[in-house]
């Protein structure tokens, strides 16, 4: 049964950015810059404030830490009870796969397929999904681009029309994923029109996303819509599975006295299976 947003939660007004229609016509535009120009690869969002290379550095370190792993190998058979057990267990057997929620032009995915300084790379499988058609043919046309016919991109790297509030989710979810990236699809979701007694498609957003965890899963929430105590307030809540693990940093400003940064990425974990 729907329930109505709890009343201490800020709200933001509809905006066209919250559109179906508004992203068709941004990426059918790109596309057709891509097609005319190969060089020309659309917008790569929240570029100016390095939010990828952010991104990157949190998932370096929860491979460090034993909870994510670039390549699989092998691993016992043991099942540790503890959740934070589990999930590095699990690491530690196999790729960790990636989604990538509102993929756009999949930059976030190619990025994780650069080499870094050391030459690591993550391998496991990745999945860009967006619900516009446009996206997803421009993140297909890239990848061919980059990757070509290399046999291993049609297994580990793929693209699908798929649209997180309305739809369930295809054969690709498997048993879920180590890791979902989002950077700013929680933002554009938070910007739908929606009924004033219906649940808020914020809320709508944590009850489908999380089941897309493994259980110790991690959930990445790049905004600059919100604060980090307004993310929590959305999609922490006392009964719900996912809990605060991290938070990547960004250079900070001082305006009115009051400390700040233009975006904001925090890690949350699913805490149960």
């Amino acid at each position: 049964m729907a329930s109505a947003t709890e009343p201490h939660r800020r709200q933001l007004d509809p905006s066209e950015l919250g559109t179906k229609e508004y992203w068709d016509v941004v990426y059918d535009r790109e596309l057709r810059n891509h097609e005319n120009d190969a060089d020309d690869e659309g917008t790569v969002w929240f570029s100016e404030s390095n939010a990828e290379d952010a991104v990157v550095r949190q998932l370096n370190k929860l491979q460090e830490a034993g909870f994510l792993r670039r390549d699989g190998v092998s691993g016992d058979d043991s099942q540790p009870d503890n959740v934070t057990e589990r999930a590095k267990h699990a690491a530690s057997s196999q790729s960790s796969r990636f989604l990538d929620l509102g993929t756009g032009n999949g930059h976030m995915l190619y990025q994780l397929r650069e080499e870094d300084d050391d030459g690591n790379v993550w391998s496991g499988e990745m999945i860009g999904v967006d619900y516009s058609e446009a996206s997803i043919k421009l993140a297909q046309g890239i990848a061919t681009q980059k990757y070509g016919n290399d046999t291993e991109l049609p297994a580990s790297l793929c693209f699908y029309c798929w649209d997180l509030l309305s739809s369930p989710p295809g054969d690709w979810l498997a048993d879920g994923f180590h890791v979902v990236l989002d950077k700013g699809t929680f933002d554009a979701i938070s910007l739908m029109d929606h009924e004033a007694a219906s649940r808020h498609p914020c809320e709508t957003y944590r009850h489908k996303v999380t089941p897309l965890l493994k259980a110790g899963g991690f959930l990445f929430i790049t905004s600059c819509n919100w604060t980090k105590d307004e993310l929590l307030d959305w999609l922490v809540t006392e009964e719900g599975e996912l809990a605060f693990f991290d938070e990547a940093k960004y250079p900070t400003f001082i305006f009115g006295g009051r400390t700040g940064q233009s975006i904001v990425t925090i890690v949350l974990q699913r805490r149960r299976g």
